[in-house]
């Protein structure tokens, strides 16, 4: 479908038809209506590379998005109680906080989250896949879910361990997790997220507190440990911002690390040259991942409020205004991309936005990126003449991430 086919002023990122592949309506939008008024979701979108990029450098956009819906929507006496603590947890997460409170919570964690410490999981990530893998093939069907049976325990059980969490324990966060995600990226299809979500935060961080407790007691050699002690000047992070983290952590840790490992099989699967240069030469590894985040990355879109009024190509942004920084349209952009919509893994890598930008640039992408180049190559690997099966692939029907809830393949059974 070219891009004159598409009617953009009733563009809907969560069409059926959208979810599956919104790259079709992301270029009309980019190229008609690059700041894009959504009447249905009262909110700009922004789909351009360089517009993205400034905007995510410019304070005028800002991320402080929770505290203002808490003021607004959850103080008023008849409010859930359960909902304004979930929402008090999330305002609490750097994510969501412009400078100052940003800059010296990031200023603690990195401290506390560095490119070292995620090197050193790096056995730990090679040994669980081959876990995972090997419980996949010793079943004997030929057949798996890549989500259910391996990118997701994967990618939580390395941030669990990690954060301290016990072994015992990690098979909780799935469904902390689910329920948590209605809140953070609003599933709109979904009515009951909100008294799900609460329920869901409730538990986790009631969890989390005992855990951190045991580590103000006696600390281990682990990142909860290191968040506890976290210091700089004088400064520390309180028990609830300790907490709050901890949540953040186990989330996102684990949520976009997930799809990105099954966009980027399934990218492959698609894609055999790709694949079979991957497999050619694994010094291509690397940029592989870099390539994979670009092409069909899990972070769709970053959501900002206006600060204050602000002209755009034509357009005035209002302060107050919600405004999405479409990543993933970004990064298809064909003026910061040659042949933006070929898949190449020998691209040279450097101007990708899957991990943001600026001083909101993703703490974790150290570690997802490791985890993804030991995840994918592992699954080519160990499960010869791995191809899709015949079931649909049934994509999160969310604005903010992009992900499927199920990945089922087939594969030669030995």
């Amino acid at each position: 479908m070219s891009t004159s086919e598409v009617n953009v002023e009733q563009a809907d990122l969560l069409s059926p038809e959208a979810v599956t592949d919104p790259y079709p309506l992301l270029a009309a939008l980019r190229e008609h209506d690059p700041v894009h008024w959504s009447e249905k979701y009262r909110s700009w979108f922004l789909t351009r590379f360089d517009d993205v990029t400034a905007a995510l450098r410019d304070e005028r956009f800002s991320s402080d998005r929770i505290a203002p819906y808490r003021r607004t929507k959850l103080e008023s006496p008849d409010s859930d109680p359960a909902l304004r603590a979930a929402f008090g947890v999330l305002e609490d997460w750097m994510v969501f906080k412009d400078p100052p409170d940003h800059t010296r919570l990031r200023k603690l964690l990195s401290r506390a989250f560095t490119p070292r410490a995620a090197g050193r999981v790096q056995p730990r990530i090679a040994e669980l896949a081959d876990e995972l893998l090997d419980k996949a093939i010793e079943a004997g069907t030929g057949r798996t879910d890549l989500i259910r049976d391996y990118a997701y325990p994967l990618t939580a059980s390395v941030i669990a361990e990690m954060l301290g969490v016990p072994r015992e324990d990690h098979s909780l966060f799935k469904d902390w997790s689910d329920q948590i995600s209605g809140l953070v990226f609003g599933a709109l299809s979904d009515a009951d997220r909100h008294s799900r979500g609460a329920a869901g935060m409730a538990e986790l961080t009631g969890y989390l507190s005992e855990l951190v407790r045991a580590h103000e007691r006696r600390p281990q050699d682990d990142l909860l440990s290191a968040l506890v002690s976290a210091r700089d000047e004088g400064d520390s992070l309180s028990h609830d911002e300790v907490i709050a983290t901890g949540v953040l952590l186990l989330f996102a840790g684990h949520e976009t690390t997930t799809n990105l490992i099954g966009s980027g099989v399934l990218a492959l699967l698609r894609h055999p040259a790709q694949r079979a240069l991957l497999e050619s030469d694994p010094g291509l590894r690397s940029g592989a991942v870099e390539e994979l985040v670009r092409f069909d990355g899990p972070a769709k879109s970053v959501v900002r409020l206006m600060a204050e009024d602000t002209e755009l190509h034509g357009r005035t942004l209002r302060r107050g205004q919600r405004v999405f920084l479409v990543l993933s349209a970004a990064n298809h952009d064909p003026t910061a991309f040659e042949d933006a919509e070929r898949l190449d893994i020998t691209r040279r890598p450097g101007r990708q936005l899957g991990f943001s930008a600026g001083m909101h640039y993703c703490l974790g992408a150290p570690l997802a990126r490791l985890e993804a180049s030991i995840a994918i190559p592992r699954v080519f690997e160990r499960l010869p003449g791995l191809s899709l099966t015949e079931e649909p692939l049934h994509w999160s029907p969310v604005l903010l991430t992009r992900g499927m809830e199920r990945f089922p393949v087939r594969f030669d059974a030995p």
